[in-house]
C-alpha cells in the first residue's frame, strides 16, 4: 500500500515537473518573439498603464502575438514587470524581452527639434506647433507674454534664443525647450562680453545681439563674419547709417514679398537702417555662437562697404568709388548668369 503510494505521488511531482517546465518552456517561447515590424516605430506606455495592459496594447498594436502564456510572465519573468511610462523608440530585430527591458530601464526615445542660425521667432513658433509628443504650452500667448515666462525683460524674442538642435522626450513642453535656448544663449552672450575688444560703439550685450543678428543674415561664409562685423562697426564709428538690407526686410513684416525696392528702402521703419542711424530697436533673427564672437572681436580694417560677388561671397571695399565698381560687377555678373 505504501509502495503504492509512493507510486502515486512520484507521478504527481514528476507530472507537475512536467507542467512547469512546459509553462515556462512556452513563457520563455513568448518572451523571446521578435517585434513585428520592418522598420523603427514609436511606442508610448501612459502612467499609470499596468504591465498587463501594456502587454495588451503591443498585441492591439499587432507588435506581438498573443498567448495563453501572458499569465505567467510575471512569475517567471518578475524583473521585466515594473516598466516606466514614457515614449519609446522599438527598432526592428529586437526581441519582447529586450522591448520590456527597454521600457524597464526607461530608455525614452529623444525627440529632435532643430531651429537654424538666422531664423525668426515667428518660424521658431511654427517649428515647434508641429512638433511630435511637445506639451503646447505658448498657445494663444503673446510675444510679450512668453518673455514674462522665460523671465527676460525684453517685448520680443528675437536673438534671445540660441538656435541650435534640442533634444526632448515625451512631456516635454514649447516653454521648456525656450527657456533651454533661452540660458544657452545668455551663456554664450556673456562669455563674449567678458572678452570683446576695447572701444567698441556697443554699450550693451543686447546691442551686440542686435549687431549679431545683422552679421548672421549679411553672410553664411564662416571668413567673412569678423570682416562684416568690421564694416558694421567702422560705421557705427563714423555715424554712417548702416544701409543694410535684412533690417529693411525685418522691417517690411508681412509686406516683403521677396524683392527690396527704391520705395522699400526710402519708407522709414523703426528697422530700417537705410532711414535710421545707428542699430535698430531690437535683434532681428536668432544669431549663432560665430555670429556673436565677430560682433565683440570684429576684424582689424578699414573696410567701409561690401557687395555680393555673386560668387557666393563678398567684395569689401573702402571707399565710395571701390563699392560702386564693385556693385557694378556684380549686376554684371548677375546679367552673365542669365
Amino acid at each position: 500500500m505504501i509502495k503504492k503510494i509512493t507510486l502515486f505521488l512520484l507521478l504527481v511531482v514528476a507530472l507537475a515537473a512536467a507542467g512547469y517546465f512546459y509553462v515556462a518552456k512556452q513563457v520563455q517561447h513568448y518572451v523571446d518573439q521578435p517585434i513585428k515590424i520592418e522598420q523603427a516605430k514609436i511606442f508610448t506606455i501612459e502612467s499609470g498603464t499596468s504591465f498587463n495592459r501594456v502587454l495588451a496594447n503591443l498585441t492591439k498594436a499587432d507588435l506581438i502575438e498573443t498567448s495563453d502564456m501572458v499569465q505567467f510572465v510575471r512569475r517567471f519573468h518578475p524583473e521585466l514587470t515594473q516598466l516606466r511610462a514614457g515614449t519609446y523608440l522599438l527598432e526592428p530585430g529586437l526581441d519582447l524581452k529586450q522591448v520590456l527591458m527597454q521600457f524597464k530601464q526607461g530608455r525614452e526615445h529623444q525627440f529632435a527639434i532643430t531651429f537654424v542660425e538666422g531664423s525668426t521667432f515667428k518660424e521658431w513658433r511654427e517649428i515647434l506647433q508641429v512638433s511630435p509628443y511637445l506639451e503646447h504650452e505658448l498657445m494663444g500667448l503673446s510675444e510679450a507674454e512668453i518673455a514674462e515666462l522665460v523671465g527676460l525683460p525684453h517685448q520680443k524674442l528675437e536673438g534671445l534664443l540660441l538656435a541650435e538642435t534640442y533634444h526632448y522626450t515625451f512631456g516635454a513642453s514649447d516653454l521648456d525647450i525656450i527657456k533651454r535656448a533661452a540660458a544657452k544663449l545668455q551663456a554664450v552672450l556673456d562669455e563674449h562680453w567678458e572678452k570683446r575688444q576695447a572701444n567698441l560703439p556697443l554699450k550693451t550685450s543686447y546691442e551686440a545681439l542686435i549687431l549679431a543678428s545683422i552679421i548672421e543674415k549679411e553672410t553664411a561664409v564662416e571668413s567673412e563674419r569678423e570682416r562684416v562685423a568690421a564694416v558694421f562697426i567702422n560705421r557705427l564709428n563714423k555715424r554712417m547709417r548702416l544701409q543694410t538690407d535684412p533690417t529693411v526686410i525685418y522691417g517690411m513684416g508681412d509686406k516683403y514679398d521677396g524683392n527690396i525696392r527704391k520705395k522699400d528702402l526710402r519708407t522709414p521703419t523703426p528697422y530700417n537702417t537705410y532711414t535710421i542711424f545707428g542699430l535698430p530697436p531690437t535683434p532681428i533673427a536668432m544669431p549663432g555662437e560665430a555670429s556673436i564672437a565677430a560682433a565683440l572681436n570684429p576684424e582689424d580694417s578699414n573696410y567701409l562697404y561690401f557687395v555680393a560677388s555673386g560668387k557666393g561671397g563678398h567684395v569689401f571695399s573702402k571707399t565710395l568709388a571701390e563699392h560702386n565698381r564693385a556693385v557694378q560687377a556684380y549686376l554684371k555678373q548677375l546679367r552673365s548668369n542669365k
